[in-house]
């Protein structure tokens, strides 16, 4: 009994590195990769691209992604040998493609009707920035930063710290973070495009979407200051409370932009409000996210 025990726990280590190896691969593409989505050129020319300019894209992917693993990559512990590098190539490579997948179905721009040549392309040419994403999430946006005062001096301060000022600090990086991503989105067409193939089942879907993506990237990745944020003494303390209260942050920012660019006029049906702000708050949420992650 005892021997399959000290067995058993090994192998289940293992499998709950890689999930968080994963998670925080998962989180870096979606870092860098959700703005790509929401453009309109990308998806005409995935949905136009034939099977070999798709083979070319993906193998010109792959040595981009290689190299970087080589110094940099998605895994806390990195292997040094080439062999280890081209298989995370090739499973940052597939988490793109399935990141990228999800939110193309989410967003309705893959449906069943959508012909497989053209549901690859897309995916295909969407999932290079998701790639690069994960490749480069170790790398930039995880671990853990050293402050020069000490530690002891960083409890003092945060035990100091005044929960009213957290918070503020929280909802402001938030806003900060939702209304960059946003500002880039808001004025372009794809918002009322997607809007126009999207029904009320699937704006719930992207809205829980939404949530899942924002706790994941600042909670579950590993990046930069998770710790710090999980024993945060703001006014929104528990992980889940905190996410929804900045996801209502970024859909303010989204309807703030909306707004400023005309795509929303007080006229306009609370459908349409409701559809628009919904799409925009996705990629705000994300930037919301890495914006608190940045202080």
């Amino acid at each position: 009994m005892t021997n399959d025990n000290t067995a058993k726990h090994p192998r289940k280590k293992v499998w709950l590195s890689e999930c968080d190896d994963l998670m925080r691969g998962a989180s870096g593409g979606f870092l860098f990769g959700i703005p790509l989505l929401y453009t309109m050129e990308v998806w005409q020319i995935g949905s136009t691209a034939e099977p070999s300019e798709m083979l070319v894209v993906l193998a010109v992917t792959f040595i981009i992604i290689f190299l970087i693993n080589r110094t940099a990559g998605f895994r806390k512990s990195q292997g040094d040998s080439p062999l280890q590098a081209a298989m995370d190539s090739v499973e940052a490579i597939a988490i793109g493609l399935v990141c990228s997948a999800g939110i193309l179905i989410l967003l309705r721009r893959i449906t069943l009707e959508t012909t497989l040549s053209a549901a690859l392309g897309k995916t295909i040419f969407e999932s290079v920035p998701f790639a690069i994403g994960v490749a480069v999430a170790n790398e930039f946006i995880s671990g853990e930063r050293k402050d020069k005062s000490g530690s002891k001096q960083d409890k003092a301060k945060q035990q100091n710290q005044d929960q009213l000022n957290a918070t503020i600090a929280d909802l402001g990086a938030t806003l900060i973070g939702a209304l960059f991503i946003a500002f880039n989105i808001a004025p372009t067409d794809e918002i009322p495009m997607l809007s126009s193939a999207i029904s009320a089942p699937w704006l719930l879907a992207i809205a829980i979407a939404s949530l899942l993506i924002s706790y994941g990237i600042v909670f579950e990745a590993g990046f930069v200051n998770q710790q710090k944020r999980q024993q945060q003494r703001g006014l929104f303390q528990h992980p889940w409370s905190e996410t929804i209260a900045c996801y209502l942050v970024s859909i303010v920012a989204s309807v703030l932009m909306l707004y400023f660019f005309h795509q929303l006029r007080l006229n306009d049906p609370w459908f349409m409000w409701l559809s628009y702000t919904i799409l925009l708050s996705l990629p705000s949420t994300i930037g919301g996210a890495a914006g608190r992650l940045a202080i």
